[in-house]
């Protein structure tokens, strides 16, 4: 059985407990026994990392020191699988450059606060989005610094009152990649739990996403 780590904690703002809350019976649901933590005490545990099918980390903001952040990145670079979403996986651990490496991507502002905007779907063949289209969402638009290996499924276009310099640009929402022999997701979406039941199609992404990343 392929099992699961969940990694709850840091800025409440983004609901940690209530998503691990959300995810992890879904994960179940889905053939993964699954742990839920709320410390980063676990990443001192490099063979616990090594030993995990997949890590998801619901940690926005928070500190992790060098042998956490080794202990984290080592594991999927043996082959662990990352995922996670919004600020819980992108908006994490400032200043840990391999930890944002593995990422793909990192948080640097999300103009006009909650907002309606439309997600594009660029690969809908890719199993992660098979039989969706695209989709509207209330939440933030992140803006983000990205790695040019992400594989990206999904994008939105910004149309910013605070931000006009940005307007027209088309940002990442949705990727994969490899990182060593671990497998990487990341989505933008999702600043608090309730915007899950709220979009199915955003639930589905995102769990799709997360059996992918499973070893």
């Amino acid at each position: 059985m392929k099992n699961a780590l969940i990694i709850s904690g840091g800025w409440d703002g983004h609901q940690p407990k209530q998503c691990a809350a959300l995810f992890a019976p879904k994960l179940a649901e889905r053939g993964f026994d699954v742990e839920v933590v709320e410390t980063l005490d676990v990443l001192n545990n490099a063979a616990h990392l090594a030993s995990r099918s997949l890590i998801v980390p619901i940690w926005t903001m928070g500190t992790m020191t060098r042998p956490q952040e080794d202990n984290l990145t080592n594991a999927v670079l043996g082959g662990t699988g990352i995922a996670g979403f919004h600020g819980g996986m992108g908006d994490a651990f400032n200043g840990r450059d391999l930890y944002q490496w593995m990422v793909g991507g990192q948080f640097v502002s999300h103009p006009d606060g909650i907002k309606d905007y439309t997600v594009h779907l660029v690969k809908p063949e890719d199993p992660i989005l098979a039989g969706l289209s695209d989709f509207k969402v209330h939440t933030e638009q992140y803006y983000m610094l990205v790695d040019p290996r992400n594989e990206v499924l999904v994008t939105s276009t910004f149309n910013s009152t605070d931000a006009p310099w940005v307007n027209g640009v088309v940002m990442p929402v949705v990727w994969k990649k490899m990182h060593g022999k671990g497998r990487v997701f990341y989505s933008a979406l999702g600043h608090e739990a309730n915007e899950f039941v709220a979009v199915p199609q955003q639930l589905e992404i995102t769990l799709r996403g997360m059996a992918w990343a499973a070893r």
